[in-house]
């Protein structure tokens, strides 16, 4: 199961960057045993300022042929982290990759936030992409850990 995270705008080097190639490559490592991975991130960046659907293009593009998308929209639903990695191990277990999208400062375009066969939020308030990207990381690498009945994930 390949998991791609879809998301608007370039990261540069610093602190979120290291967060965020560091859980990959812990989630590539633990992951690989239970058929989980590898993630990558694909950025896309609307040049332009043409805006959300333009943004819906790029991102549509950047989204891997035959994925389950998934949303991160403040609208989405909340789940706790052994529900999330319940998702995971669903969509793997139906030999399904996954593409996590995270839209721009205005959000996801409906037109692609309508093809998602789900959606997450982190919260009512709305995150910084940054952040989002270091949290969605960390939730895919502890859903590998849960899934792996590691004690990383304390209830």
């Amino acid at each position: 199961m390949k998991i791609t995270i879809c998301a608007v705008g370039r990261l540069r080097k610093g602190p979120e960057r290291e967060l965020i190639d560091d859980y990959l490559k812990r989630f590539e490592k633990s992951g690989r045993a239970f058929g989980l991975g590898p993630a990558s991130v694909v950025e896309v960046e609307d040049k332009k300022g043409l805006g959300q659907g333009a943004e819906a293009d790029l991102l549509s593009r950047a989204i891997p042929d035959g994925s389950v998308i998934v949303t991160l929209d403040e609208r989405g639903s909340l789940i706790s982290s052994p529900e999330f990695a319940t998702k995971l191990q669903g969509w793997r277990d139906k030999a399904r990759d996954v593409a996590f999208v995270i839209g721009g400062a205005d959000g996801i375009d409906p037109s692609l936030r309508s093809r998602a066969e789900f959606s997450i939020s982190f919260g009512k308030m709305v995150w910084p992409h940054m952040l989002a990207r270091v949290m969605l990381t960390e939730q895919i690498y502890r859903a590998g850990q849960i899934i792996a009945g590691t004690p990383y994930h304390r209830v």
